[in-house]
């Protein structure tokens, strides 16, 4: 359908009906419009699942890998097939729109909402994002870029002013965006930051360089609650303000056009745009286009069970890795995180998992009939209660596993009850005249002694235990960050004792209050172990054992949307816990479960360390594949590692009277550390496999006409005992550039498998955009002529062969971009040795 077509469907509405488009239905849907056929749009949460419409634990969700895991696996093809689950996940649930991907950076370690960005560096994440795109709208399923732009961590994030230039914004934040366009996207998200001054849902960031030079022809919606006010954002090219009914737009926009304030054709434009993604979706007319049916629930799982190998990185290996079955009569499995493991980030992309594996299931699964696992959790990790599930709590009224949920009116009478499976109520039902949420439960106490309860929400809430009150007070909201005041609201705690095992009711009322949510947590936790005593159970167990596989890793207090993180430890014991096992078994695994970079300080005394990230739902079964060698962890790093936060070179994310400067320009990431000249941890890119490989030959252009695209090939054979993969970057540097430049910067990379003993070549195509810059004076991309230095290496503190590059203005010798065979002595492996 064509712009002139659409156009004659939008001379069908008036003013008031056009602005009525403007604005979401609910929180999850746009408005309908019967007059032209255009029914309501349904959106849904979606980097880690689709969550559909309701925070409900009984419509439970296929659970992905987090984005860093994601960003880890540098594999397009598997990355597309997980976007084609999401639009899979979407047809199931009757959603349109999944707001996923999320093409924010990795700035700093201390981002909280890491787990959900790919990387580090734009080049990397641009081509994860796009890859994930075109998975998801190859099925009539809109994917959405967020958040644009520069909303790089969560500290002040509502109101916070960040301070870049528009050389570093093209450069490095615009650019995963701007690749996004290029695979086609059909929304774009805008933040609730500010960039240079201008909040971003009325930004000109959003005319240019998004709609005018990318030609983005789709619908840029506001993060929800993210459009403030009337006028602005109508100027500027935000098209859909999220969520409804209820907004700054509607009658207030009618009047503003009106007025003369606000051109009628700028509503004409947002509306073509939404009548544009309906008819895309299938929205628009008659018919409701025909999805691509869902994906079987078996190969569901065996594709996130591939995906949670393959993105799982081995960041150190002695000789452990991967650990043969038949050499093992005992396995200790030591840690908290083994039998309830982070599988996913906190925040407002949660999902209800349809079925956890945990590190301890997948073990024990491989090892049946094999060996004898054994789990010992180690002390505890120190953090507020869970919220209450199934396990240990029945509803008192059915008897039925889980909690009685009651509305009550203000005198207390009943209005409406419902069994439910978890004190986790971010969304209770509400009817007329609701003054009051309950969530009663009866608990089946697994030992004595000082439990801790906690209740989570804003306004008056009480706790009582057996009709004894544990707390009781007032909790005023004091934010306005939609995460904390519907997702994670703050968790207040009390202590009781319970003096036996005999079951114990336990009652949680929350009071609703104006502009705070509904949403209601009730937790409890048994008394904590003495640290030292569940230490020494886990070294006996340890020493007693073949080998050990210690899981440690963050928790959702430490890595969740609305917060950064303070630093980068572990916490809880953890490592004392992997030392002291380390120090009597040298055939110690550590297994680390987190969504970003933590530190750690016992890397070099263990025997191997393994990082699974936040890993879905296939976590125990991806996990064992990996240990017992059935597959070969396939992951590299989409980002740097410190050794410890003071070594980062860019570490602030907290904004100076609601500025945050990014000062460092273009140097983030692997960027930053080469530029200040330290050593990192692990490098990005860095990860290793299960076999060895030589680099024998690189075969790369020794000119280029600017603006063209060049191909380095590079030979190298598997010279280890099994099949592997390898991924072979592609770096350059421009050591006398008359502009600043990164020492070197991530320009490309492809992946090879192949058998034991044979030869692969990897083909790396880099694109032309590589080797160009943004002139502020001249407001345009340029590149400058002149020697530039190719590298190729495994990661980018591991370079295995460097050459030059001259690039020639304007058009350059026949068959120069991309020649082959390489330049005369650009074929052997020099410079950095093999």
């Amino acid at each position: 359908m064509t712009d002139d077509t659409l156009d004659l469907i939008l001379r069908k509405l008036d003013l008031v009906q056009k602005v009525r488009l403007l604005t979401g239905a609910s929180t999850w849907r746009t408005v309908d419009e019967p007059a032209i056929e255009l029914r309501q749009i349904v959106t849904s949460d979606g980097p880690a699942g689709v969550r559909g419409e309701a925070w409900d634990e009984r419509r439970t969700s296929a659970l992905l890998p987090s984005a860093s895991a994601i960003g880890a696996l540098w594999d397009e093809e598997l990355t597309e097939q997980l976007g084609g689950l999401l639009a899979s996940e979407a047809a199931r649930q009757g959603v349109d729109v999944v707001l996923a991907p999320t093409l924010n950076l990795h700035r700093t370690p201390l981002g909280g909402r890491h787990f959900e960005c790919f990387s580090e560096d734009p080049e990397l994440t641009g081509r994860t994002g796009a890859a994930l795109i075109r998975g998801i709208q190859a099925a009539g399923v809109a994917a959405t870029a967020k958040h644009y732009v520069a909303n790089d961590s969560e500290t002040g994030r509502m109101h916070v002013n960040v301070r870049a230039s528009e050389r570093v914004l093209r450069e490095v934040y615009l650019a995963p965006f701007e690749a996004a366009v290029d695979a086609g996207v059909w929304l774009v998200m805008a933040g609730y930051n500010s960039v240079n001054g201008a909040s971003m849902t009325a930004s000109p960031l959003l005319a240019e360089p998004l709609k005018g030079d990318w030609g983005f022809d789709g619908v840029v919606v506001s993060d929800w609650g993210a459009v403030r006010s009337t006028v602005e954002p109508a100027l500027a090219a935000l098209d859909l303000a999220m969520p409804g009914p209820q907004g700054p737009w509607e009658e207030s926009l009618v009047r503003a056009v009106q007025e003369g304030r606000v051109p009628e054709a700028a509503i004409d434009e947002k509306a073509r745009r939404l009548l544009r993604l309906a008819l895309r979706v299938g929205a628009l007319g008659p018919h409701r286009s025909p999805r691509t049916p869902g994906i079987a629930s078996r190969d569901t799982r065996a594709l996130l069970r591939r995906a949670a190998a393959a993105g799982s990185v081995l960041l150190r290996n002695r000789e452990v890795l991967p650990l043969d079955p038949s050499g093992l009569s005992t396995v200790a499995v030591i840690g908290v995180h083994a039998a309830s493991p982070r599988v996913q980030g906190g925040g407002s992309a949660g999902v209800f998992a349809s079925g956890v594996v945990t590190p301890l299931d997948g073990i024990r699964a491989r090892l049946r009939g094999r060996a004898r696992v054994v789990h010992v959790p180690g002390p505890s990790l120190g953090v507020p209660p869970a919220p209450l599930d199934t396990g240990r709590c029945s509803n008192p009224r059915s008897g039925a596993p889980g909690v009685l949920l009651r509305l009550l009116d203000s005198e207390g009478h009943e209005l409406h009850s419902e069994h439910r499976l978890s004190g986790l109520q971010l969304e209770p039902p509400v009817v007329p005249g609701t003054h009051t949420v309950e969530i009663s439960t009866v608990i089946r106490p697994e030992a004595a002694g000082e439990w801790t309860f906690g209740i989570g929400g804003f306004g008056r809430m009480t706790l009582t235990l057996d009709e004894q009150t544990v707390l009781d007070g007032e909790f005023p909201c004091t934010t306005d960050d939609p995460a904390i005041v519907h997702v994670t609201p703050p968790l207040h705690t009390a202590r009781a004792t319970i003096s036996t095992r005999q079951p114990v009711r336990l009652v949680a009322r929350r009071e609703l209050i104006p502009g705070a949510g509904r949403a209601t947590i009730v937790a409890a936790a048994p008394p904590e172990r003495e640290a030292a005593a569940a230490l020494t159970e886990a070294v006996e167990a340890a020493r007693d054992a073949d080998a050990v596989i210690v899981v440690v890793g963050t928790t959702e207090h430490t890595e969740t949307e609305g917060h950064d993180r303070r630093d980068l430890c572990l916490g809880g014991h953890q490592d004392e816990l992997v030392r002291s096992v380390a120090k009597v078994n040298p055939r110690t695994v550590a297994v680390v479960n987190s969504g970003g970079p933590v530190e750690l300080p016992w890397r070099d005394e263990v025997g191997a360390v393994l990082l699974t990230w936040f890993p879905g739902q296939e976590a125990g079964s991806g996990l064992a594949d990996v240990l017992f060698g059935v597959v070969e962890p396939g992951g590299r790093l989409p980002t740097t590692w410190a050794a410890s936060l003071p070594d980062a070179p860019v570490t602030r994310s907290q904004p100076i009277e609601g500025r945050l400067d990014y000062e460092e320009g273009l140097h983030i990431g692997h960027r930053a550390w080469l530029r200040t000249g330290g050593e990192p941890a692990y490098w990005f890119g860095h990860g290793l496999g299960y076999t060895t490989w030589d680099y024998t030959a690189v075969h790369a252009p020794a000119e280029v006409t600017a603006g063209s695209p060049f191909t380095v090939r590079v030979r190298l054979r598997n010279t280890g005992t099994r099949p592997g993969r390898e991924v072979v970057q592609v770096y350059l540097a421009r050591p006398q550039s008359t502009v600043e430049r990164p020492a070197l910067w991530f320009a490309g990379y492809a992946a090879v498998h192949e058998e034991a003993g044979a030869t692969a070549t990897a083909v790396v195509e880099v694109p032309a955009r590589a080797l160009r810059h943004w002139s502020e004076d001249e407001g345009a991309w340029r590149t400058e002529p002149g020697a530039y230095q190719i590298m190729v290496g495994r990661s980018a503190g591991r370079l295995m062969w460097g050459g030059e590059l001259v690039v020639q203005e304007g058009p350059g010798p026949a068959g120069v971009p991309g020649r082959e065979p390489a330049a005369e002595g650009q074929g052997r492996l020099g410079l950095f040795g093999g």
